[in-house]
């Protein structure tokens, strides 16, 4: 079943009538990510010109001559302008308003040069933070379903993986993490999500190993982190296996870990403070004696980028939001021995959240 087609005129309404309350007469999106999410435009050079009191008439697409067939079928209802410096030309096209531009993705050098362009007619320029992120934190049906999707695509692939042996002494880490790699591409991906991470023994012990050609061998923990992207949508999955029969320590830690994911999860609910959230985990693995070796926050939200809002940590602010996809992956390391980390990708519910990764959460021995 295919996704929703995305609702774009309405998102970029939405920019448009939140940017009164800004101190902004229009908005200049240079971010590609929020420029595709407002448009459909996957070129490499491109910023969208938003009026507060357009009706959607004054919307502008700016992007360079290599892509003017691209943007004529992927932006049809938004004029195209054509131009190699998109920032500029925008803010030419909103002379004497105030511009709101994207103070996370305008450097200090672009910025410098807008307000320094010659003229007495020229845009105030209005630096502005997560306007179209805030709208991205919220996720409509049609997200739902490219996540479910990406997430679906990683599942296949590790079960894959798994049943054909591959995760076995004698293989190395790169080995393993280029396979799974493949495997996701085969089963429909179009991307991967981010680098894997396939860390095996004592490097599981470090929350963000890079793939080595280090050797699996019996008796190591062995932790994948890893996803998927389908149509610029991501997935985050992480699980720990062990190879061979676990020892007490790696029972031990891996259930708590566990215990503590679940409580993680059922504190996603609608409203729910973000730090409560992150401390529901915590807790319970602080409780079990560990909490020094539970190093990062507890989950971020996943879309059209792996890390963006909102943020669940011991210092996140703001509530969880209906809509919102987010991951749960509280994690133990023991430096210089291995470390656990489970992690899930799941939509926040009317009522709580529901699970988008459906990989086996219990220890695995390979």
């Amino acid at each position: 079943m295919s996704a929703p087609a995305p609702a774009y005129a309405a998102r970029r309404a939405a920019v448009a009538a939140g940017l009164t309350r800004r101190g902004a007469d229009a908005l200049v999106v240079s971010d590609l990510v929020n420029v595709r999410y407002l448009t459909g435009f996957t070129g490499s050079n491109g910023a969208v010109l938003i009026r507060a009191d357009g009706g959607g008439t004054g919307d502008r697409i700016a992007t360079d001559g290599r892509y003017t067939a691209q943007v004529a079928a992927q932006t049809p209802d938004v004029t195209a302008v054509i131009a190699r410096d998109t920032l500029a030309a925008l803010v030419a096209e909103a002379a004497g308003a105030r511009v709101g531009i994207e103070a996370d993705a305008v450097t200090v050098a672009q910025f410098q040069t807008l307000r320094e362009e010659p003229g007495g007619d020229g845009a105030t320029l209005v630096p502005l933070r997560g306007v179209v992120e805030e709208l991205r934190e919220v996720k409509d049906d049609g997200e739902v379903a490219l996540v479910t999707r990406a997430c679906a695509v990683a599942d296949a692939a590790l079960t894959a993986l798994i049943e054909r042996g591959a995760i076995a002494p004698g293989r190395t880490e790169r080995q393993v993490a280029r396979d799974l790699e493949w495997e996701m591409y085969e089963r429909g991906a179009s991307g991967i999500a981010f680098e894997t991470i396939v860390a095996a023994g004592a490097h599981s012990a470090v929350p963000h190993h890079r793939p080595t050609d280090a050797v699996l061998a019996t008796s190591d923990l062995v932790k994948i982190d890893f996803g998927a992207m389908v149509d610029g949508y991501h997935s985050d999955t992480t699980r720990t296996v062990v190879l061979g029969e676990p020892a007490p320590w790696q029972r031990e830690i891996h259930e708590i870990v566990r215990v503590a994911q679940e409580a993680g999860t059922r504190a996603l609910t609608p409203g729910a403070d973000l730090r409560a959230v992150d401390a529901t985990a915590r807790q319970v693995i602080a409780d079990a004696g560990y909490g020094e070796f539970y190093v990062h926050g507890l989950g971020h939200g996943v879309g059209l980028r792996i890390h963006e809002a909102p943020g669940i940590g011991a210092t996140a602010t703001g509530t969880l939001l209906r809509g919102a996809i987010v991951t749960v992956e509280p994690g133990i390391y023991l430096p210089g021995r291995g470390g656990v980390r489970i992690e899930d990708t799941l939509v926040v519910t009317e009522s709580g959240s529901r699970s988008l990764t459906h990989t086996p959460r219990e220890l695995r021995v390979l």
